[in-house]
């Protein structure tokens, strides 16, 4: 049993990098931690404790973990430092000897912080605290919101498809998922704590129920009934696991809204062997024309991967011209990143860092045409938004049931509140619609 009473008045900074599993995962950790009695620090109070959710999704998020690391040791002194997320599960021993680490936990720990923050007694080298892949079963439930207007609800973690550019089955172990029952009832507590809008996370959650033979279906269709929340997102479900019935049912449910977002990672289907990815563009085409059938207003987000081995350049280029014939929204790019341990390593073919860019500028440019002329086809249309609280002065924004970002006038009196607006034209950076309230 942990003394709490230690942690009465300390403070605590959370730094995230990576998905919005790992901002769920570290607003869970921040609420156990005000719990306990350990307060955010405010903006340039010095912290007690340090607490930083790492990614490891390529070699530039490893970077990225250290600097944030080095930043914040040296704007928070003499701090109790607790590293976790992928990043520490993969690599612990590294991380648990960079300067001023105290504690580095892995996939199974991360829940029970409390019980590794050793009085907050600081460390000569740090210790990490992880368990072997084959034991990580752990599901640690998770819906909040942090600073934001929208909820996260973890339904399942960990991954079973071992692609071969991939290390997250690595880093969060095998696949595991609570039970419809309890993740109902995190939803509606996020109703009666005022929350309209969850979005749906985990690692794979088409594979949701591995572990309570339950399914994804059976799962959403549960949420739908919880009346307080008025929208549901789906963040990211493979094509393979995105089913007829699931498009079906979101088509026609009452609050989960016409937004998909579907990893396609290669448009070229000898590069989609190569990664052993479990369907080809014909299936994914297949889902595309299902989608626009029952929602042709939905918004629809692709992540696409650019120089993997094995991608020359007429397998890009077929890749290209498959992404192009898409009715998608939004590209997601992201360069090939080499990664210890992988089977990718064993592809010969290599891709110099200038194509890599000169790919991910190509397929940018095509997300960016399609992006526009998808906002600009609802110019003059009257939507609903939910609008996001805004900094006193600055306009406020919100989004769609389809996911447009919208602009509108800074009004304290809506936020968190769904408005009817009519959509005007692009605001001047031209990243959103400027909404006319109605």
């Amino acid at each position: 049993m942990v003394d709490s009473t230690i942690f009465e008045g300390k403070t605590a900074v959370y730094y995230t990098l990576g998905c919005k599993l790992n901002f769920s995962e570290t607003s869970t950790i921040g609420r156990t931690l005000r719990n306990a009695g350990i307060r955010t620090a405010r903006k340039g109070e010095k912290a007690d404790i340090i607490v930083v959710n790492t990614c490891s999704v390529t070699e530039v998020a490893d970077h990225k973990c250290r600097q944030a690391i080095h930043k914040l040791t040296r704007r928070h002194p003499g701090a109790y430092v607790v590293v976790t997320g992928c990043y520490a599960q993969l690599k612990p021993e590294t991380v648990s000897h960079i300067a001023g680490v105290d504690v580095v936990l892995g996939a199974d720990q991360k829940g029970d912080i409390l019980k590794y923050l050793d009085n907050l007694e600081k460390r000569q080298t740090g210790t990490a605290v992880t368990s072997p892949l084959k034991d990580i079963r752990t599901f640690i439930p998770s819906c909040s919101r942090g600073d934001r207007t929208r909820y996260f609800l973890k339904v399942q973690d960990g991954c079973d498809y071992f692609c071969t550019y991939c290390t997250i089955p690595f880093a969060r172990g095998r696949s595991r998922n609570g039970t419809i029952e309890s993740l109902v009832k995190e939803a509606q507590q996020a109703a009666d704590e005022g929350g309209k809008e969850i979005v749906i996370t985990g690692v794979n959650i088409g594979d949701y129920g591995k572990t309570t033979h339950e399914t994804f279906l059976d799962l959403i269709k549960e949420l739908d009934k919880v009346e307080g929340i008025r929208r549901y997102r789906i963040s990211s479900i493979e094509p393979d696991l995105l089913t007829d019935e699931v498009i079906d049912f979101v088509a026609r449910s009452r609050a989960f809204m016409p937004h998909f977002h579907i990893p396609l990672q290669s448009g070229s289907d000898p590069v989609l062997k190569l990664m052993h990815r479990r369907y080809d563009t014909a299936l994914f085409a297949n889902k595309i024309q299902r989608i626009k059938e029952e929602m042709p207003d939905a918004f629809i987000g692709v992540d696409v991967m650019v120089g993997t081995r094995g991608e020359t350049e007429e397998y890009f280029e077929d890749a290209y011209h498959f992404i192009d014939s898409l009715d998608v929204t939004q590209l997601h790019v992201f360069s090939y990143s080499e990664r210890p341990g992988t089977m990718a390593l064993k592809i010969d073919y290599m891709v110099s860092p200038d194509e890599k860019h000169r790919r991910s500028q190509l397929l940018l440019n095509l997300s960016e045409k399609k992006t526009h002329a998808f906002y600009e086809r609802h110019i003059g249309k009257e939507v609903v938004v939910l609008a996001e609280r805004a900094k006193a002065g600055m306009p406020m924004h919100g989004f769609t049931d389809n996911y447009i970002r919208v602009e509108l006038p800074h009004n304290n009196a809506i936020d968190n509140q769904l408005v009817r607006v009519r959509l005007g034209q692009f605001n001047v950076e031209g990243t959103a619609l400027i909404g006319e309230l109605q």
